[in-house]
């Protein structure tokens, strides 16, 4: 009796001892989150608020500086969480990627996924391939945190999935200039909401025929872009110190926000040229302004 009373303490020793190294692994293991963006939800709701209309023909998405406004902001809310990707979902005729959706796709981090686009330009079957990608995520415990930009009731089915796995799902909509865009039964469902206001998305979008800088004029090329940034990054630098640059360089490759813009805005004024919607100058800009920083650390 003894001799199995002993044998029983000795397992028990031994499955606490496995519990033990798998919590202490658990800590250790970093979270994770990913942002899921409804593009359509996005365009309509940033175009009504910030140019007063819904038809993407009639104003431009810088969907570049937006999209790492968006990191940025998660890096800030998600403080102990590392970015798995952006998800960006759209419609498109045969799903065929237009040229906008991609230059959005050839972007660090950012996974495109094609919904279709009917004859009355509404979007089919978006929906189903965020809640898939939602519950596929969520069941292999890639992330632990899900931000959701988007608006319609039938991405409840979809929060529910991922909740269902242990994840936590976060609904980020953008201000209404009347009443709500998002529905109620999305809104009951998920873990915490937030909404972000004109100021935020005021930078990324603009309509098109007010452009400051005429779009005729000669295209700058890589190599100027790049130039043009380091020029920032020198004047940056000097006005700001090692110190703000220190706190900078942890985010490489990307830019806050508020850096970003400003290095866009002092860019244009040097180019005489508008860098929105030109994905690879704008990547040549941000390279020329990382790369004289990283010189001078």
């Amino acid at each position: 009796m003894n001799d199995d009373l002993a044998a029983l303490s000795a397992r028990i020793d031994r499955t606490n001892e496995l519990l033990q190294r798998m919590l202490a692994e658990v800590a250790k293991t970093p979270s994770t989150h990913a942002i899921f963006v409804d593009a359509g939800y996005l365009y309509a709701a940033a175009g009504r608020l910030v140019s007063g209309t819904e038809d993407r023909r009639t104003f431009d998405l810088d969907a570049e500086g937006l999209i790492e406004a968006l990191i940025d902001k998660a890096r800030t809310i998600f403080a102990d969480s590392r970015l798995l990707r952006v998800y960006w979902y759209d419609g498109a005729r045969r799903r065929i990627h237009t040229s906008e959706q991609q230059a959005i796709a050839e972007l660090p981090d950012v996974k495109v996924r094609l919904g279709n686009l009917n004859a009355n330009n509404q979007q089919k079957g978006v929906d189903s391939l965020i809640r898939s990608d939602l519950e596929s995520l969520a069941r292999h415990r890639a992330i632990s945190d899900a931000a959701l930009i988007g608006g319609d009731e039938d991405l409840v089915s979809a929060v529910e999935a991922a909740q269902g796995y242990g994840a936590r799902v976060h609904l980020w909509g953008i201000e209404a200039p009347e009443g709500r865009n998002q529905a109620e039964p999305l809104l009951w469902e998920v873990d915490s909401q937030r909404t972000f206001d004109l100021d935020f998305f005021k930078p990324y979008v603009s309509r098109r025929a007010s452009g400051v800088y005429e779009a005729a004029a000669t295209r700058p090329t890589r190599d100027d872009v790049r130039f043009v940034g380091a020029q920032i990054a020198a004047k940056w630098l000097a006005e700001r110190g090692r110190e703000a640059l220190v706190e900078l360089l942890p985010g490489h490759p990307y830019l806050p926000g508020s850096v970003d813009q400003d290095l866009l805005v002092e860019a244009e004024g040097l180019l005489q040229y508008s860098l929105r919607g030109q994905a690879d100058l704008r990547r040549a800009l941000r390279d020329g302004f990382w790369e004289h920083l990283q010189t001078q650390y």
